[in-house]
């Protein structure tokens, strides 16, 4: 008997997945995918794309052109464009050093009041908001965080919540105030102990720490000021804050906020935590550099109805409502400084300070005195920081339409002080001049460190709230919803009402420009002059919460659950056809430039990266250099050989199997071949 096994003439094809899989990955191999870097929306208009230095002169409004031209309250335009901005590829020149250690006061280098010069700066960062529902929790914006924490700082009465910042359809930031409560395990700072407390109050707070940051440049952004120009209590901000210190996070500014320093004195040497008196360097840190996290407030705004030479305003023409304009700074005049409330003497305060029309010096707040408690030796190790700032006097239209703020930042350099200048619409509110901080004598200069930016709105009892507590309240319990009148009877009048309707902090945008033929003006938050990834790494259960694994989440780009038969510029529709589609399996897939769970926000990413992340090449290994195009090639042979092997195999894989009654019928028959000693098997 004999049994055919037949073969089918198969062609070996090669199968259609595998050739769509091989075309996606190839181009790949030779052709990176397009992600320009840079930081810029594309929402960004080509007008608002440059601007010029502003003249300080006091009195007078700028008449140079402007990216957000003060005449222009509003600009909305959707159509997507490319950046054109590039950060300088070259590093600056190394900051100089201190002097021999320790000495008991610095060297002085001062210099001219900068004048006037025409210069082009271009965008390195913006921030439209033009695109609705986008969200800022850890993880879904490549440029904001939303904190999601309690604040320790300030006698803050609130609690920062995501939930509570948001982009609106009307292209705008909206940072939300409300009286909610949140309940927190905190840190007694009396008790010593921690305790389990409430907070009855939620907004908002979004940084670009460890993100974004600048060194040098310009500033600005279109925003209308939260709640009633005449009722105190909400304290709005714009501001900057050098990257080593994470705000609200208490561990990383002690003895590194606001410290700007590079000179040894005795001071410096214990109580800067990096200073110019080291002389090992760790971390990456330069030698004999000092280092920490000045701030720069754009603008402090404290509502209320106390007006000018009245009450706590009594030596001052500006009273409430009111901008602070200023720069907080270490170390600070330890000796003969002005008390609150009161003018400085002739030799008390800081020359080079220029103020603008509507503006005067800021009595009330000289600075602080720093103390910690787990200081060994608090008479070295406290110091004095200094607020250096100008009031502005500011009226109800600043809470009901759209103002432009403004700060102007050049570092110092050899032989230059450095600057900072603040306008409001276009016009000066404040001129310091870095020569009258190093002119003082105490090793303080103007910043020169990576900073973030940050936007809030706090409510603390120290800031707009009544000055003296009421009679018979005893100011220990602050709860609007509460129906003890001991615990609402400390608020300014009209607050409780104001805080129900839930205010609003709208930004219309923010955008930062630098001189592109500058070497000092650079993207990043690390820097070759001032790096801070290896310190913030070896602290950085400092820069986290307990529950928190890292820092900050990676961005997650897609994956957001949508709706196929959505449409238009909403989560459900992955922000339509322009940033992102829906997948089958109903998740969101982000086009190139586009990033968050839902595609909503633009990418962005530094130029140039100064400081990258460490790898086996840091301890001396040396991979062989391979010119990538080989790399190429011989991917592509190696994707070859692979189809080469799988359409072997299909080729045997082409032979019919035996029907399973054939091969029944052929053991049968082995058997009994095999028992009469005879086996014929013939396969044609």
């Amino acid at each position: 008997m004999i049994l055919t096994a037949t073969k089918k003439e198969v062609s070996p094809r090669i199968p259609t997945k595998l050739v769509l899989l091989i075309v996606c990955l190839l181009p790949g191999l030779i052709i990176p995918s397009e992600n320009p870097a840079g930081w810029v929306d594309p929402d960004t208009p080509w007008e608002a794309r440059t601007t010029q230095k502003y003249n300080a002169i006091p009195h007078q409004p700028s008449s140079s052109s402007s990216s957000s031209s003060s005449t222009t309250s509003t600009i909305t335009s959707n159509k997507r464009k490319r950046p054109t901005a590039e950060a300088s590829a070259q590093p600056s020149a190394a900051p100089s050093h201190s002097t021999e250690f320790p000495s008991q006061s610095p060297s002085l280098s001062p210099s001219s009041y900068p004048t006037y010069v025409p210069r082009n700066f271009q965008l390195v960062f913006s921030d439209e908001f033009n695109t609705p529902f986008r969200t800022f929790v850890d993880g879904a914006d490549p440029r904001w965080t939303a904190l999601d924490k309690n604040d320790y700082t300030n006698d803050a009465l609130h609690y920062y919540s995501p939930e509570n910042a948001f982009t609106n359809e009307q292209g705008e930031l909206v940072i939300t105030s409300e009286a909610k409560n949140t309940d927190i395990v905190g840190f007694d700072d009396i008790q010593l102990k921690k305790t389990r407390v409430t907070k009855h109050f939620r907004s908002a707070m979004l940084q670009t720490w460890n993100k974004f940051c600048f060194t040098g440049g310009i500033m600005e952004a279109e925003v209308i000021l939260p709640g009633k120009h005449n009722v105190g209590g909400l304290w709005p901000a714009f501001w900057l804050l050098g990257n080593l210190a994470r705000h609200t996070y208490v561990g990383t500014s002690e003895h590194i906020w606001p410290w700007s320093s590079t000179t040894c004195t005795r001071k410096s040497f214990t109580a800067q935590a990096v200073s110019a008196c080291d002389r090992a360097a760790h971390y990456g840190l330069e030698q004999g550099v000092g280092r920490g996290a000045p701030e720069i407030d754009v603008f402090e705004v404290q509502p209320g109805n106390i007006k000018g030479n009245t009450g706590p305003f009594l030596k001052t023409t500006v009273g409430q409502p009111f901008m602070s304009a200023s720069f907080q700074v270490a170390p600070g005049r330890s000796a003969n400084r002005p008390g609150p409330g009161e003018w400085p003497g002739p030799t008390q305060w800081y020359k080079g300070l220029t103020p603008g029309r509507n503006t005067s010096l800021n009595i009330l707040f000289y600075g602080d005195y720093n103390h910690f408690l787990d200081d060994v030796h608090p008479a070295e190790q406290d110091y004095w920081s200094d607020a250096i700032s100008m009031n502005r006097q500011l009226d109800q239209t600043y809470f009901e339409n759209p103002h432009v703020y403004r700060v102007e930042w050049e570092p110092p350099t050899e032989g230059f002080g450095g600057y900072l200048h603040w306008f409001l619409d276009g016009e000066l509110v404040f001129a310091l001049n870095g020569t009258g901080i190093q002119s003082a004598g105490y090793g303080a200069e103007i910043s020169s460190e990576p900073s973030y930016i940050l936007l809030n709105t706090a409510i603390s009892k120290q800031w707009g709230f009544p000055h003296e507590c009421p009679a018979n309240c005893p100011c220990k319990q602050y709860d609007c919803n509460s129906e003890h009148w001991e615990s609402a009877c400390g608020f300014s009048e009209g607050f409780c009402d104001m805080i129900k309707t839930r205010p609003q902090y709208k930004i219309n945008w923010v955008r930062v420009y630098q001189d592109p033929q500058n070497p000092i003006h650079k993207v990043g938050c690390s820097t070759p002059e001032r790096p801070t990834r290896r310190f913030i790494e070896a602290r950085e259960h400092l820069y986290k919460s307990p529950s928190d694994v890292r820092p900050l989440k990676g961005v997650q780009r897609g994956g957001g659950i949508c709706l196929p038969s959505a449409a238009g510029v909403v989560p459900d529709a992955c922000g339509g056809d322009e940033r992102g589609r829906c997948t089958a399996g109903k998740v969101c897939e982000c086009r190139v430039g586009w990033t968050g769970p839902h595609c909503l926000a633009p990418q962005g990413r530094d130029p140039i990266l100064y400081d990258e992340p460490d790898s086996i090449l840091d301890v001396g290994f040396i991979p062989p250099r391979v010119f990538p195009m080989f790399l190429a090639v011989g991917g592509i042979l190696l994707l070859s050989l692979l189809l080469l092997t799988i359409a072997g195999r299909r080729r045997l894989e082409s032979w019919s199997p035996i029907p399973s009654v054939e091969a029944q019928s052929l053991a049968k028959f082995t058997a009994q071949d095999n028992y009469s000693g005879q086996q014929e098997v013939y396969w044609t």
